[in-house]
């Protein structure tokens, strides 16, 4: 699987591997990688836009984006090639750690760990090839369409931010999952302007 995507597989091994020793053996390494907007802004800490992605709460955390990569990741990078791929996955995180710092801007606690939008841009821009390839959610037998997947997460996401305040030190980062969404689409319309045109023409368009 991973001859032809071998930044998929390295993307995946150094996750695990980093989450995995700050977990067991350095808590505290979560903390100096984590993504905290106060630190990027006042600081000038921009490591930390990238660095907070290959850290994770918990091993669960880990082992949903992970497995989210594993499925998506390899097909994706097939389809658009390494360096391209590459784009899509750090682009996405970025966009991602820029939303959060401007919906966060002001506050001094929050902090955020995780490859959720990272993992949110490829499966937009995965999406925009195969819109109707099936995603299977965990304890639902039927599969559902990527591109409505993609769109109810979209909803779901934008939703969820505008009834939760800036008080949160944890829980689930909604605002990463919409702007790695946005940034993963957005760049995929970029870097491969026909697939957009492939897209509606496998919606019946």
């Amino acid at each position: 699987m991973f001859s032809n995507s071998p930044f998929t597989l390295f993307l995946l091994l150094i996750n695990v591997l980093v989450s995995g020793y700050a977990l067991y053996f350095d808590r505290h390494l979560i903390d100096k990688l984590a993504f905290k907007p106060h630190r990027v802004l006042k600081h000038g800490e921009l490591y930390r836009l990238v660095s907070g992605g290959f850290v994770h709460g918990s091993m669960g955390h880990l082992a949903f984006n992970m497995i989210t990569l594993f499925f998506f990741g390899p097909a994706l990078e097939v389809r658009l090639g390494s360096g391209l791929f590459l784009v899509i996955f750090f682009g996405a995180e970025l966009s991602a750690h820029l939303l959060t710092t401007w919906m966060h801007r002001d506050s001094v606690s929050y902090s955020a760990v995780g490859a959720s939008g990272a993992i949110s841009g490829v499966l937009f821009s995965f999406s925009l090839f195969y819109p109707l390839e099936k995603i299977y959610l965990f304890l639902i037998p039927i599969g559902i369409p990527a591109w409505i997947f993609a769109t109810g997460f979209v909803v779901f996401s934008a939703v969820a931010m505008r009834r939760k305040g800036d008080t949160r030190g944890g829980g689930i980062a909604h605002e990463a999952h919409l702007g790695g969404a946005l940034g993963g689409l957005i760049l995929t319309l970029i870097v491969e302007p026909s697939s957009l045109e492939l897209f509606l023409n496998q919606l019946g368009f």
